[in-house]
């Protein structure tokens, strides 16, 4: 009798349950959790630096995590996700600042009432498809803007406003070292939650919208329901990590700005005192290669490997 394998061979599923799991082996479940409790140790090996990075990291990740509600799971377009981020931040901070309220419940709070903003928002998006909904997104973005410029009560004008360090039952955590924890709790939190929310009967409706509307409306899904939800979830999702909203350079770009300076390309091109948006246009060109020639992102590689070794030696 063959012995169990690591990773079984094929995908044979018996329930409903066994489909909808979370993890579909015990492998994959157990080297997630071995990676989780690996990268607690990340304070005490890493430097402030590479700490700062997995900081911004996990806070950007859970902002695209919103994101991908509405644009990979719901099939929307939108672009003006940063505006929530941004309304989340200021929201907690002026909660906390104005009512005294603990930072650990501004959060939660900051995120319900950006939902409650990202539904009004997506009232009239859900009914707009295509170029249309890009504008109209756009245009919510072009608003929450305006409303930061002319609220210097919410906002602190020229100063803007910040929370109070994150404190939970009278115990401050400060420096990079202690926020990382809250971070890492956040993402993994948040990610269960979405999770979960695709396995339920609102993800499925979702995840039918993006596959093809109109079958959807056949089959009794209401269009507008959940194009909407699919709005005020990603505002919400995007508040949580929007009080650590902060603008991400990448540092990793650096050398090549100094590595061309007064370099004979530098001569050649006159990049004088403009090399440093040599970064920017670094991350355009990554950008552009990555549509090019992996547009589903290295998760589908990812998928490809693991699906290699799953059918491996019969990967054909």
């Amino acid at each position: 009798m063959a012995g169990q394998t690591l990773i079984p061979a094929g995908d044979f599923r018996t329930s409903y349950a066994a489909d909808t799991t979370v993890f579909p082996t015990s492998t994959s479940r157990n080297a997630m959790i071995v990676g989780i409790v690996l990268i607690c140790f990340a304070p005490h090996i890493l430097n402030e630096y590479s700490l700062s990075l997995l900081i911004q990291i996990g806070i950007f990740a859970i902002a695209a995590l919103g994101l991908n509600i509405v644009v990979g799971f719901t099939g929307q377009i939108s672009i003006g996700h940063a505006a929530f981020f941004g309304f989340g931040a200021f929201t907690s901070a002026y909660l906390s600042n104005r009512f005294a309220v603990p930072v650990f419940f501004a959060i939660p709070l900051a995120g319900v009432v950006t939902a409650a903003v990202g539904l009004i928002f997506g009232l009239p998006a859900a009914r707009l498809k295509g170029l249309y909904l890009a504008i109209a997104t756009l245009a919510a973005q072009y608003i929450l803007l305006d409303f930061f410029a002319r609220a210097e009560w919410f906002t602190g004008g020229s100063v803007p406003a910040s929370a109070e360090p994150f404190s939970i039952f009278g115990y401050s955590l400060r420096g990079d070292r202690k926020y990382f924890y809250v971070v890492l709790v956040y993402v993994v939190v948040c990610y269960l939650l979405v999770t979960n929310l695709m396995r339920s009967r609102d993800g499925r409706a979702l995840i039918a919208i993006r596959d093809h509307y109109l079958s959807a409306e056949i089959m009794g899904i209401n269009l507008t329901k959940y194009r909407t939800l699919s709005f005020g979830l990603a505002a919400f999702f995007g508040t949580l990590m929007g009080t650590a909203f902060m603008v991400l350079l990448p540092e990793s770009m650096e050398w090549l700005s100094v590595a061309l300076r007064d370099s004979p390309i530098d001569q050649a091109l006159g990049l004088k005192n403009n090399i440093a948006f040599l970064r920017e246009m670094a991350i355009g060109v990554i950008i552009i290669i990555f549509l090019i020639f992996e547009p589903d992102g290295l998760a589908h590689r990812w998928r490809q490997i693991k699906a290699y070794w799953k059918l491996y030696p019969f990967s054909h």
